[in-house]
């Protein structure tokens, strides 16, 4: 039995909505090729890019810009000969050919937005560098079927809960969607928010995380695919 209308869904973008993940993957297979290192396997040499992301992220959020100063810093640190600017070059252009890909809507995103926007009140939440974002907003084309559209810095409990008092939101009637655990339904179940976790199989490693279990007066469904959202709302 659906939920009654109206219900807020706040959306997450990327990697609910269209493709983003496998293409910073593809970069960071194209780096590790590259890089070729003589002692470190593949596998190390990605733990390692990951703890230095985590840095990067934390001085200068989300994005490209904040990619391709890990990859450059990776290399820096695993490298035995140093960065000239060809080699620097060839690792800008690892993050050039993220930004070139055109936008990859997952399957029955865009007639699932259809059958919802009618009948609920759909908020697109994503989070990253703004410009970045808003670009693949753009070139979308799904803007049409949200009421609003908040891009942020960080998805934590602190801003959706600030969400909620901006768009005076009732959380009783509030879900969040999305494929991360880490930014999408944990701390928006810790904000007192109902949640929708819809598994991504190429979700990325640093949005892993166990997911909590809804807190009391909270719901968190789990559905296999973003189209069966029109089964429950």
């Amino acid at each position: 039995m659906p939920f009654p209308s109206p219900q807020t869904l706040l959306i997450d973008a990327d990697d609910t909505l269209w493709e983003n993940n496998i293409y910073f993957e593809r970069a960071v297979a194209d780096f590790t090729s590259f890089l070729n290192h003589r002692e470190f396997t593949p596998e190390q040499v990605r733990e390692k890019l990951n703890d230095v992301q985590r840095e990067c992220i934390r001085r200068h959020g989300y994005g490209l810009n904040s990619f391709v100063r890990a990859l450059v810093d990776t290399f820096e640190r695993l490298s035995v000969e140093p960065l000239t600017p060809a080699l620097r070059e060839t690792i800008h252009g690892f993050a050039r050919a993220i930004a070139e890909q055109p936008i990859e809507i997952i399957p029955g995103v865009e007639d699932t937005l259809a059958y919802l926007s009618p009948r609920h009140r759909l908020i697109l939440m994503t989070k990253g560098d703004r410009l970045e974002q808003s670009g693949k907003i753009e070139r979308s084309g799904l803007q049409r079927h949200f009421e609003s559209v908040e891009i942020v810095a960080e998805k934590d409990t602190p801003m959706y809960t600030a969400i909620i008092q901006k768009h005076n939101l009732q959380p009783g009637i509030t879900w969040m969607v999305g494929n991360s655990p880490k930014s999408d339904i944990n701390p928006a179940l810790g904000a007192g928010l109902h949640a929708v976790f819809v598994p991504h199989d190429n979700t990325w490693a640093l949005e892993h995380e166990e997911l909590c279990q809804a807190p009391q007066g909270c719901r968190l469904l789990v559905l296999e695919r973003f189209d069966q959202l029109c089964d429950n709302f």
